[in-house]
C-alpha cells in the first residue's frame, strides 16, 4: 500500500501515520537513536511492507498485472490499493475521508524527531498537491503512477498503469477487497498495541 494505506492502518494516532510514513525513509536495523513512537511507526510500516508483498492474494495478483507492467507491479498495486481504499472508504471508517485527511494534514509534528530532509520535502509536496485527496479519482490515481513512474531510476511503464487499472479493475477489486479483510484482521490487534 502506499501512502493512504500506511496511514489507514495506523489507527486514528496521529503522530504514529507521520512515524510509519517515515518508515519509508529509514535503512537499517538499528532504531534506538529515534523516539519511541518514530521506532513503533517505522517497524509498523515495515510489517505492513512486508505483509502486503508476502501475501498470497497479492503474489497471484502480481503474477497476473506482471505482463502489462514489467517490475513494477508491485508499486502498481500500492496506488491501486490506496486508489481503491480512497474510493471505497466508507466501507473501512467510519471518519469521512475528508475529515480523516484534514486530521492528519493539520497535525504539526516535531521536525528534530524525523531528520530526514527527503521525508519533509514529500510531506510538503504530499499537501500541497492535495495527493491524499486525489486518490479516489482515476485521473488521481492516473497522477500518481505518472509521478511515481519519473522518479524511478530505471526505465518503466508505470505511467500507463491507469489503462492496466481499467482492464483489470474487476480483479484487482476484488483482490483488494479480500486482502483488506486479512490485512484489517492481521492489524488490528498490533495497532492497539502500538498505541498503548
Amino acid at each position: 500500500m502506499n501512502f493512504l494505506g500506511h496511514i489507514y492502518f495506523s489507527q486514528n494516532n496521529l503522530e504514529l501515520m507521520y512515524a510509519n510514513i517515515f518508515g519509508d525513509f529509514v535503512k537499517g536495523k538499528n532504531l534506538s537513536h529515534f523516539s519511541p513512537i518514530v521506532q513503533k511507526g517505522i517497524t509498523l510500516h515495515r510489517s505492513i511492507d512486508s505483509f502486503m508483498d508476502q501475501h498470497p492474494i497479492n503474489k497471484h495478483l502480481l503474477r497476473g498485472l506482471h505482463a502489462d507492467l514489467p517490475k513494477v507491479s508491485g508499486l502498481a498495486i500500492d496506488l491501486f490499493y490506496d486508489h481503491l481504499l480512497s474510493k471505497n472508504w466508507k466501507d473501512f471508517s467510519d471518519i469521512p475521508l475528508n475529515l480523516f485527511i484534514q486530521n492528519f494534514e493539520n497535525y504539526s509534528i516535531n521536525q528534530v524527531d524525523y531528520p530526514n530532509e527527503s521525508f519533509h520535502h514529500v510531506l510538503m509536496r504530499m499537501k500541497k498537491g492535495q495527493w491524499l485527496q486525489n486518490y479516489a479519482s482515476l485521473d488521481g490515481l492516473d497522477e500518481a503512477c505518472k509521478g511515481v513512474s519519473q522518479r524511478i531510476t530505471f526505465p518503466n511503464v508505470l505511467f500507463a498503469a491507469k489503462d492496466v487499472f481499467i482492464a483489470h479493475e474487476q480483479q484487482i477489486t476484488t483482490a483488494f477487497y479480500e486482502f483488506m479483510k486479512e490485512a484489517i484482521s492481521f492489524f488490528e490487534p498490533k495497532n492497539k498495541d502500538v498505541n498503548d
